[in-house]
This record gives C-alpha cells, sequence and structure tokens, in this order.
C-alpha cells in the first residue's frame, strides 16, 4: 500500500456537478448563472437591504427615539443575593470588589442594590446607588450603606 493508492471509503463522497468546463459538460456557457447583470459577475455579494430597486425596509420604517451618549448604566444586585451570599461566605461588608469575586459583577460595572428580598444580618454595604427601600432594609438591621 502507498499514498497513491488512497481512496474514500464506498459512499461517502458525492459526484460534484463541475460547472463552467465547456459546453459539452451541459454545464458550460453561462455556467449555470443566467445572462448578465450583477449576479452573473464573480466577486458579486448581496447587500442584505437591497430589494431589486424598491425602496428597502430599512429605509421605509421610520427613526424614533432617543438613545443618550451619557446615560449611566447600573448592574443591579438585590438584598435577597446579598443575604445569599452572607450565609454562603459570612461577610459583614459588601464593596464591589467582594462582589466580583463572587462573579456577580464585572470590574468596570456600577453597582446599584434594589430593594427586593429580605435582609436578615447586619451588614455594611458600599455602591455606587442604592434604591430607598435597600436604604431602609439595610438600616433597619444596623447596617451602613456608603455610596462610591
Amino acid at each position: 500500500m502507498d499514498l497513491s493508492s488512497l481512496k474514500p471509503a464506498k459512499g461517502t463522497k458525492k459526484a460534484r456537478k463541475r460547472i463552467g468546463r465547456g459546453e459539452g459538460s451541459g454545464r458550460g456557457g453561462t455556467s449555470t448563472r443566467g445572462h448578465k447583470g450583477a449576479k452573473s459577475r464573480s466577486g458579486y455579494k448581496r447587500n442584505y437591504s437591497y430589494e431589486g430597486g424598491q425602496m428597502p425596509l430599512v429605509r421605509r420604517l421610520p427613526k424614533f427615539g432617543f438613545k443618550n451618549p451619557n446615560r449611566v448604566e447600573y448592574k443591579g444586585i438585590n438584598l435577597d443575593t446579598i443575604q445569599e451570599l452572607i450565609d454562603e461566605k459570612n461577610i459583614s461588608e459588601i464593596t464591589p470588589l467582594i462582589l466580583q469575586e463572587n462573579g456577580m459583577a464585572r470590574s468596570k460595572d456600577r453597582i446599584k442594590i434594589l430593594g427586593r428580598g429580605e435582609l436578615k444580618t447586619k451588614v455594611d454595604v458600599s455602591a455606587h446607588a442604592f434604591s430607598n427601600n435597600a436604604i431602609k432594609a439595610i438600616e433597619a438591621n444596623g447596617g451602613k450603606t456608603n455610596k462610591i
């Protein structure tokens, strides 16, 4: 056995229809591309929004709304999530660094503490923002809130 005698296993290869190999092949001439026009040329690439000259849907639909480029996005973390973290890790202080270490936030996230759930233990929380309910719940247990 040598490299020149190697063949694919029977039934694994389909006979490919070879186009553009002369008139006698039955697929010569225009090579199944029709006559003239952009689609018959090599290098043709369809524009996703092109609709044959008709005004494209992308341009027919109205634009509306406003995106504020200065909007500040916060990663919301609820009190019940903080309570779970306290129960698991036995932590008395919550900071953005601790939340990052436990996979609840990324390093560039601005963190807002939200008021869903119940806080049962005293805890000092440092974050970028707090909801009113969260501040009440944290201070009701004797904890402190610290805006960064």
